[in-house]
């Protein structure tokens, strides 16, 4: 079935074909690791992993990368301010190499409580120093860098086309400018190489052929793409906050050196907001270990996830995420009853392949999850189909079993006195039972393996 993705650089619903017949080449922008990733970066990186697994879905084999910034981001996307990384390590008060070590171990595992598969390739800034030298000597060959006292920019008044992915008014933005662009000659011009100033002073620094600095963020997802998926590659998605300037960048200096928009595909997820704002400018900074804390299973978070469109903003409140994780457990809970999975639903299968080959409509392809539930297709066959589906939804179905819980003597009772009255078919009398489980704490479930107790 065709796959159709929307790509923010056409702003078009275009179907996708591999450069190479069979393969798609995705680059991921990753976190910044100088400090935890909250849940509103962690929803841009369960969205990659739909898009992942919807293409493997679709019979694509995936070579997928993702960078890890660990130097070069600055705290101002004007190039001002100070290295996110040393940033980190002033508050810690541990070095900037040991906070990269722990925060993208911590990131890993974050990936790992939310099943979300980890790329194939990692690759970190501080390990392709030389290609990004490389990129830069290169642009500066074309006649598209300058130098000023802080570093070494790129000039976008080369490029005629310049913030095409985000529709700039470079006009405007010039005219109506109200920031200091120090020695820059253009408000959009970006820093590709950063001079340490005093040398030695800094914790990441190299030497280079314009003196001893650090590289400028852009610079590294550009090389590194290159790197590992070529000059031109399938998929390049990221954050909706990364079009006006970040990918807006990468793409300026891979037209620069290669005459290319470096991927065939742009994918934006969008943000998810809380009080109406942004999680990252809300003041609330909810961390998955927040979630943990609160006995909360993480996948209740990804199951969240999946009701609202990547590219719609998604509001966290406490409602909403009990909601999902409410949901969660009556999938688990009705999936589990279903016994032994047999063969597979090809109507079922093909409608959810349609739905999430419509640009990743998860919403859409749980709410069929659930009609397939509700139907009167025989549990083997539900099973089946369901746990295909969860190959795409991740919320590993497959492998959930209700808790194993010490049962008091009062409420084996209750259990005894219940089978007996669905035994004679006395139904009012078994759901009168099962509320006074409920009421000294308990849920009692019905399975074909028959009644199990919950703690509730």
């Amino acid at each position: 079935m065709a796959l159709h993705l929307y790509d923010t650089y056409t702003r078009k619903l275009r179907e996708l074909h591999g450069i190479e017949p069979g393969r798609i080449g995705l680059y991921a922008c990753g976190p910044t690791v100088y400090d935890h990733a909250h849940i509103g970066n962690l929803r841009t990186y369960l969205f990659v992993d739909f898009l992942r697994r919807t293409l493997e879905y679709s019979g694509f084999q995936v070579k997928h990368v993702m960078n890890i910034t660990d130097v070069g981001h600055l705290t101002s996307d004007q190039d001002t301010g100070d290295d996110k990384m040393e940033k980190g390590s002033l508050r810690t008060g541990r070095s900037a190499w040991e906070i990269a070590q722990e925060y993208t171990q911590a990131f890993k595992e974050d990936l790992a409580l939310l099943n979300i598969q980890a790329p194939g390739t990692w690759c970190h800034a501080t390990d392709h120093i030389a290609e990004q030298i490389e990129f830069i000597a290169d642009l500066e060959r074309k006649g598209y860098t300058y130098r000023t006292a802080d570093g070494i920019y790129f000039d976008t008044s080369r490029q005629a086309d310049y913030g095409y992915l985000a529709r700039l008014d470079r006009a405007g933005l010039q005219s109506g400018k109200r920031v200091d662009i120090g020695e820059k000659k253009h408000l959009t011009d970006f820093a590709l190489w950063k001079f340490s100033g005093t040398p030695g002073v800094r914790q990441m620094e190299w030497s280079s052929p314009w003196g001893v600095g650090f590289p400028g963020w852009h610079i590294e997802c550009s090389a590194m793409s290159a790197r590992h998926l070529g000059e031109y590659f399938d998929i390049h998605c990221g954050g909706e906050d990364h079009v006006p300037v970040h990918h807006s960048n990468e793409i300026a200096q891979s037209e620069a050196r290669y005459g290319t928009r470096a991927a065939n595909f742009w994918l934006h997820g969008a943000f998810l907001k809380s009080d109406g704002d942004k999680m990252s400018k809300s003041g609330m900074f909810v961390r998955l270990q927040t979630l943990l804390d609160r006995g909360i299973d993480p996948l209740a978070y990804r199951y969240l996830c999946l009701t609202t469109h990547y590219r719609s903003q998604l509001n966290f409140t406490d409602d909403a995420l009990i909601s999902a994780a409410n949901g969660l457990d009556r999938m688990r809970m009705l999936v589990v009853r279903l016994g032994a999975p047999g063969v597979a639903d090809d109507d079922y299968l093909a409608r959810f392949g349609a739905e999430i080959s419509k640009d990743l409509n998860m919403p859409r392809a749980l709410a069929l999850a659930w009609e397939l539930l509700k139907s009167e297709l025989p549990d083997g066959v539900k099973k089946a189909t369901i746990l295909r589906f969860d190959e795409t939804f991740g919320l590993r179905l497959v492998l959930w079993q209700p808790a194993v819980v010490s049962i008091p003597p009062a409420l084996l009772e209750l259990m005894a006195q219940r089978e007996r009255a669905r035994n004679e078919r006395r139904w009012s009398d078994a759901d009168r039972l099962r509320l006074q489980a409920r009421e000294i704490g308990y849920e009692l479930d019905d399975t074909a393996q028959g009644q199990q107790a919950r703690k509730m």
